[in-house]
């Protein structure tokens, strides 16, 4: 439900957005999703959360991220934590929610609808805010992948929910193969 003169803005955490579209086969094609939400009204910002490697050679998530902020997006990022698991497997830890949640009630103010694509159930207080201020929250994220990719409380809070199964066709393309993504996995402190 969205309303053509409304002003609007996009709240993507980036590491959850990826495991879903990931869970259900496909690729976010991200030039495809912003021009879908300039379509549907009358778009402010789309922030895009991530942590980066900074210490790598080479960062698979780099390429990404720069196209991003040449390409419209406000770039939020933070240096990750890399760290052993207790099974020796490498993990990085970057958490990006209190960013997020503070650039939210920043632009509540200035606009009617925000769009938050994450499934964490640690929003639900931000969307809590965000509605007593005023301001339609949708969020995106899946109820179709095994096992679900959105907290159910998440998911009742928000005014609409979107599934992005649903978008698959509009803002999808087919996987690629990401070969340095397997090599380490992304906890969050959730």
């Amino acid at each position: 439900m969205f309303y053509k003169d409304e002003r609007l803005a996009l709240f993507i955490d980036g590491s959850n957005l990826y495991a879903a579209a990931k869970a259900l086969g496909f690729d976010i094609d991200y030039k495809l999703l912003r021009q879908e939400f300039v379509r549907r009204g009358k778009m402010l910002r789309a922030f895009y959360y991530t942590a980066l490697l900074e210490n790598d050679e080479y960062s698979p998530i780099r390429p990404l991220v720069d196209w991003l902020h040449y390409n419209g997006f406000t770039m939020v990022t933070k240096s990750a934590k890399e760290y052993t698991d207790s099974q020796g497997r490498r993990k990085v830890k970057g958490n990006m929610d209190v960013e997020l949640a503070v650039d939210a009630m920043e632009l509540a103010p200035r606009v009617d609808h925000i769009v938050l694509f994450s499934g964490d159930g640690d929003f639900r207080p931000l969307i809590e805010s965000l509605q007593r201020q005023g301001v339609r929250v949708s969020v995106v994220s899946t109820i179709r992948s095994q096992p679900p990719m959105i907290a159910d409380e998440l998911r009742r809070q928000a005014d609409n929910f979107i599934e992005l199964d649903e978008l698959k066709e509009v803002i999808g393309r087919p996987p690629r193969e990401h070969p340095a993504e397997r090599s380490f996995e992304v906890a969050s402190s959730s």
